[in-house]
């Protein structure tokens, strides 16, 4: 079965009704495990990153600063999470299990971490719900260690990863590819490496059909030791914050054609859930178990 990474810090403490539905991570966990997803000795427990790892991506000043919780107010707003105990304890337990993810998909091909994905967290600051830029902390590990020397980004969320491709500008090493809602957050769009803005209403038909055009040669072009995939479904027509079209089973599509477009090359790949809103936490749950459930049918096709 492939591996998956969770820990009970994932769900961390938030006011009622904020936007951010944090307890969707709870409700994943039940889904996978009602589902049969989990291997039968359960999730793989991350450690938590330390601060030196989460300063090889950010600034030591802003890690720091969030360790402390003494961020200055505009900080915090610009972030839009309350920088209570547990929210800081998830955000580097996120990217523990990020790298987690990594390293199991350098030794078994294909991992995933049921949670991870935020990418507008940028070296020095976060912002849209992202405190520490998971994505870019695993790689930036790896790379300090040479357990590996290219690294693609494959995010699929509904806004572009912007704080990604910021960390990684200068470092030709890292291929940062975004599909994104053009009119969506952030509304100064970074530079990657590659990105693609989508119309509002986009559905399933033509996101995949573009999604089909980029991959391949997204690949070609980055030559990665290692892949990361942002499953975000926020894509989804009823996201609360998305301004597309995709169906449940558009998502499922999705999921499936980026994991067996990457790993038919034999690249390792190590999926996060990415972003995903709405009031009815177990439809968005549901959505996020749709690449968990593509990674099981890809690993059971090739058996």
């Amino acid at each position: 079965m492939v591996a998956i990474v969770h820990h009970p810090a994932y769900a961390a403490d938030m006011p009622d009704g904020h936007r951010f539905p944090m307890n969707k991570y709870a409700a994943l966990a039940e889904v996978l495990r009602a589902e049969g997803l989990v291997a039968p000795d359960g999730f793989v427990t991350p450690e938590p990153v330390t601060i030196d790892m989460a300063c090889l991506a950010h600034d030591r000043a802003y890690v720091e600063a969030v360790q402390r919780r003494d961020l200055p107010p505009d900080a915090v707003r610009r972030i839009g999470l309350p920088l209570a105990p547990s929210v800081v304890d998830r955000a580097f337990a996120a990217a523990g299990g990020t790298l987690a993810a990594a390293r199991l998909a350098l030794t078994e091909g294909l991992a995933c971490n049921a949670a991870g994905g935020s990418h507008h967290a940028a070296a020095d600051h976060g912002a849209g719900f992202c405190i520490l830029n998971d994505v870019a902390i695993a790689t930036a590990v790896l790379l300090a260690e040479g357990a590996v020397q290219r690294v693609l980004v494959v995010d699929l969320d509904v806004h572009q990863g912007d704080g990604t491709a910021r960390i990684f500008a200068d470092d030709p090493r890292v291929f940062t590819f975004s599909l994104h809602a053009e009119k969506n957050f952030p509304v100064r769009k970074a530079t990657g490496r590659r990105d693609v803005g989508l119309a509002d209403g986009t559905g399933d038909g033509a996101y995949l059909a573009v999604l089909a055009a980029e991959l391949p040669q997204v690949i070609a072009d980055s030559r990665p030791d290692l892949a990361f995939y942002n499953a975000g479904v926020d894509p989804h027509r009823d996201d609360r914050l998305g301004r597309l079209a995709l169906s449940d089973d558009g998502l499922y599509r999705r999921d499936r054609y980026v994991i067996e477009t990457i790993r038919s090359r034999n690249i390792p790949l190590a999926t996060v859930t990415g972003g995903g809103y709405g009031a009815d936490v177990g439809a968005v749950a549901a959505r996020h178990a749709q690449v968990f459930r593509a990674a099981r049918d890809h690993e059971r096709d090739r058996a």
